[in-house]
């Protein structure tokens, strides 16, 4: 008589819970099930230094942004070439022909047989070692002048700058990313696509190391 109210007092207690069996809330099958509804951790809820990233700016047309240019280049070419040619000609002309009439016969060289004899040896040989490095690193502000179906924003920046006699002229075009952009509005060179960059002097420091006109012949010419 025990045992069956026992059963039926077990039975009533699953019942009053919706017909699920729960534990304890310190019993460790309890802790499985709720950790399996738990939401995983993120790194803003347990870390104390953590910040938020700013978020990304919405860059419309003529908006600027600020491009870090840092551009460095190096070429080494070597190149050996050698020709040698020799040449050698030794021809004689030992018979003509003589016209008796409508006639054609031999007419023999009383002189002698005409001779030719030549030789010719040519040798061309050069040498070339080229090794440049270019280095430029300057920052310019950007104009969004086209914004492309796909998101992607064309850029162009221009800037001239007068001292005295001289003269410095900068410009730069490219397309950029949106997420590209750095919080602080900055961009680097290396994420720029289709980078053009363009960079002259002008004013008396220029004239003091610029080629000639002549020379500038000479050097496209090389006529020796």
């Amino acid at each position: 008589m025990k045992m069956l109210l026992l059963v039926a007092a077990t039975a009533h207690g699953a019942s009053a819970v919706g017909g699920n069996a729960m534990g304890q809330d310190s019993s460790l099958l309890h802790r499985r099930l709720r950790t399996a509804e738990q939401v995983p951790l993120r790194v803003e809820d347990c870390s104390l230094i953590y910040r938020q990233p700013k978020p990304l700016k919405k860059l419309q047309m003529h908006d600027l942004v600020t491009v870090v240019v840092s551009l460095n280049s190096r070429m080494l070419s070597e190149g050996d070439a050698e020709s040698r040619k020799t040449a050698s000609i030794n021809a004689v002309l030992a018979d003509w022909i003589g016209l008796d009439g409508l006639a054609l016969r031999p007419d023999p060289q009383s002189a002698g047989d005409p001779k030719i004899n030549g030789s010719v040896n040519s040798l061309f040989r050069a040498e070339s070692d080229i090794e440049t490095r270019n280095t430029l690193t300057f920052t310019i502000q950007a104009e969004v002048i086209d914004l492309r179906p796909n998101g992607n924003l064309v850029i162009e920046a221009r800037q001239e700058v007068t001292e005295n006699d001289e003269t410095w002229e900068k410009s730069l075009t490219g397309i950029i990313r949106r997420e590209d952009v750095n919080p602080d509005n900055t961009i680097e060179s290396d994420k720029v696509a289709d980078l053009q960059v363009f960079k002259r002097e002008r004013g008396i420091v220029r004239d003091g190391y610029r080629h000639g006109w002549l020379l500038k012949i000479y050097d496209r010419f090389k006529p020796f």
